[in-house]
């Protein structure tokens, strides 16, 4: 009978593996043509696989939690409804053999990754290793000794993809001598106890270990979520990462909300859809981000690199209580009605989980909004690579010291605090500080009487 692959499905141009969730759909179980089969997650965007074909699903080739590259077959589909000679065909895609292994590229050692589950996750020290960790380590050679030694720079010291990759291409120099493996499990902190010359303090964040938690009385422990998973990991690693300095500054915004109590109404009838703050904060920073394109970098060891895009990533708070943060591609490009329409586009299919995963990558600047929970400023943690995140707090009624032809007079103005976290390794307070006023400017000389 005929059969036909599944295929890990493309998701985007910067996306090439993703990790298989859960399966919907047991072997020898009836698909329907478009019917979802599986659910696969990249970063942060949880997404279906849809069968490209009506029939019987006779073999899954990966398990659950299994890292995939982009293009690999996933499983086999029996058109015919038959369960005869595709099924003999479909060990051989998905060979338990350990000698698949000699290739010892490190470019894609993710596309075989089926018995991940076999080995354990846990050495013998206590020590978590993700799946695609564990493939990276089988396919160099990579003892369990070795893998131990490794200083890791995820969450309570774990190795990722980027710290055994590093290892490799040292060991692959001669840069750096591990203990040889006698089948023991040497603990990670064993690779200080070498006195080498080369610079080891990278181990001490590994050494750590995290504050034991009381658990006795009335308590109730939850499991991190996927997705929460991957932003404390991402949260630790930016703090690891970036020195952090936070500057304040606060604006009147009164001639902004008269606008927009003007042209709301209007706006929403015409439109089909609300106009919020969002889209004039983001223009504002597009604009601060001309006058001081030093904000719109990234660091690379000693090398900046200065993008010429400006993509504005905005934070949104997810109905589950996670966070994640589409990116408006070229921005720059945008008239505020544009802007306006990404906006709510990405918030609605970001609440909805409906984003694809290029539209959550790419971005060089964030903003989030913390005035949205009532609060009136906030220090956010910069989105790495980047090296700045801007946060505007609520507005509220003041009353103000203005200006006036007549002198100086007390009245009520509508004011708000905006709070820009820079990483002091390549923004200096001049310029971040610089930077936040000229959003701030901008902001308060909008013009009430503009059109939309």
């Amino acid at each position: 009978m005929a059969t036909v692959e599944l295929k890990m499905p493309k998701m985007g141009e910067s996306v090439h593996e993703a990790t298989i969730i859960r399966w919907l759909k047991n072997e020898g179980e009836t698909i329907e043509a478009d019917e979802s089969v599986l659910e696969i997650a990249t970063d942060k965007v949880d997404s279906e696989v849809p069968s490209t074909a009506a029939g019987t699903l006779v073999k899954r080739l990966f398990n659950e939690g299994d890292v995939v590259q982009v293009g690999t077959a996933i499983a086999i589909i029996n058109t015919g409804g038959a369960d005869d000679a595709p099924v003999a065909a479909a060990p051989a895609a998905a060979s338990p053999t350990p000698a698949a292994a000699p290739s010892p590229a490190v470019a894609a050692p993710v596309a075989i990754v089926n018995h991940a589950v076999a080995t354990p996750v846990v050495s013998g020290a206590g020590r978590f290793y993700s799946p695609l960790v564990r493939t990276i380590a089988a396919a160099e050679q990579v003892s369990q000794a070795e893998l131990d030694s490794i200083p890791g720079t995820g969450a309570e010291g774990r190795v990722t993809k980027k710290d055994i990759l590093a290892f490799v291409d040292a060991r692959k120099n001669g840069k750096t001598t591990m203990p040889a493996s006698n089948g023991q499990a040497a603990p990670a902190p064993a690779a200080v106890a070498t006195p080498a010359p080369s610079p080891a303090p990278a181990v001490a964040p590994a050494a750590k270990s995290a504050p034991a938690v009381s658990v006795s009385g009335d308590v109730e422990i939850i499991e991190m979520d996927r997705m929460r998973k991957l932003i404390a990991d991402h949260m630790v690693m930016s703090k690891q990462t970036s020195p952090h300095v936070t500057s304040y500054v606060e604006a009147d915004v009164t001639n902004l909300v008269m606008w927009r109590d003007k042209i709301k109404k209007s706006f929403e009838k015409r439109e089909g859809e609300k106009i919020t703050f969002t889209p004039v904060f983001i223009e504002a920073v597009v604009r601060a981000i001309k006058d001081f394109p030093m904000i719109n970098v990234s660091v690379d060891g000693t090398k900046i690199i200065v993008k010429k895009n400006i993509n504005i990533g905005m934070a949104a708070a997810l109905p589950s209580g996670n966070l994640i943060v589409p990116v408006i591609k070229n921005a720059d490009r945008m008239n505020l009605m544009g802007l306006t329409k990404s906006v709510n586009d990405l918030a609605v299919r970001a609440r909805g989980n409906k984003l694809q995963p290029d539209e959550i990558q790419g971005g060089t600047f964030t903003l989030t909004n913390v005035g949205s929970f009532g609060n009136v400023m906030g220090t956010p943690i910069i989105n790495q690579p980047q090296v700045a995140i801007l946060a505007v707090g609520a507005i509220r009624k003041k009353p103000a010291v203005i200006e006036t032809p007549q002198g100086d007079a007390i009245a009520i103005r509508h004011m708000m605090f905006l709070s820009l976290s820079y990483d002091h390794r390549v923004v200096d307070g001049s310029l971040g500080g610089s930077f936040l006023r000229r959003v701030a400017d901008y902001l308060e000389q909008f013009d009430s009487n503009r059109e939309i």
